[in-house]
């Protein structure tokens, strides 16, 4: 008796046309596994890089800039590799916040999250120096707090590491507890537009 043979397993999307000398200019846990979610090979390179924190900038100014210069601290070492740098930043009411200095600066940011919607940008920018091409952009989703109480605060803040993260928080973990509802890329408030970033790659 013969028996059907498996079907064979989908290809990741995107993992035939994405180029082959790819490095990510980010340590990040959670940039790591979003992009690893593309199914192809990719090299760790720190960016080595300190963040600005320019209040004169908008949120999209600010994440530009952060990843352009953590995409061309890697690729001048790396001038013929594709080299991909991002940036998140959290916005509320034209106030930019990035990473909390120390727990009682993160409880404030939660504090001033409690209940109100904020946008979560991420700032894209991939670059290769031979032969020179860039792709840079920007992305915004929309994210609303749940109202949150002052031990409801802490409790979260026990639970995660706040001090690595803009705005304080991770939409990956205890989201529930936090988050009431998210208007665009779940991806993109994690810290890495995926599907953005795959089709910015094909023009590689």
């Amino acid at each position: 008796m013969n028996t059907p043979e498996a079907s064979p397993p989908e290809p990741p999307p995107y993992s035939d046309v994405l180029p082959m000398d790819l490095v990510l200019a980010s340590t990040s846990p959670r940039r790591i596994e979003l992009l690893s979610h593309l199914g192809h090979t990719f090299r760790i390179v720190p960016p080595g890089v300190e963040e600005s924190s320019a209040g004169h900038l908008t949120p999209r100014e600010l994440s530009l800039l952060n990843a352009k210069r953590k995409s061309h601290a890697v690729a001048a070492f790396e001038p013929t590799s594709i080299v991909i740098g991002a940036d998140t930043v959290v916005a509320i009411a034209g106030e930019t916040l990035g990473k909390p200095a120390d727990l009682d600066e993160a409880r404030s940011m939660i504090h001033k999250l409690s209940g109100r919607t904020h946008q979560v940008v991420t700032s894209v920018w991939i670059t290769r120096l031979h032969p020179f091409h860039m792709v840079a952009f920007t992305e915004v989703s929309e994210v609303t707090f749940r109202s949150l109480d002052s031990h409801s605060i802490l409790a979260y803040l026990e639970k995660i590491d706040p001090l690595d993260k803009a705005g304080a928080y991770a939409a990956q973990e205890y989201r529930d507890e936090i988050i009431e509802s998210i208007q665009g890329s779940l991806d993109n408030v994690i810290g890495l537009p995926v599907e953005s970033v795959a089709l910015a790659l094909t023009e590689f």
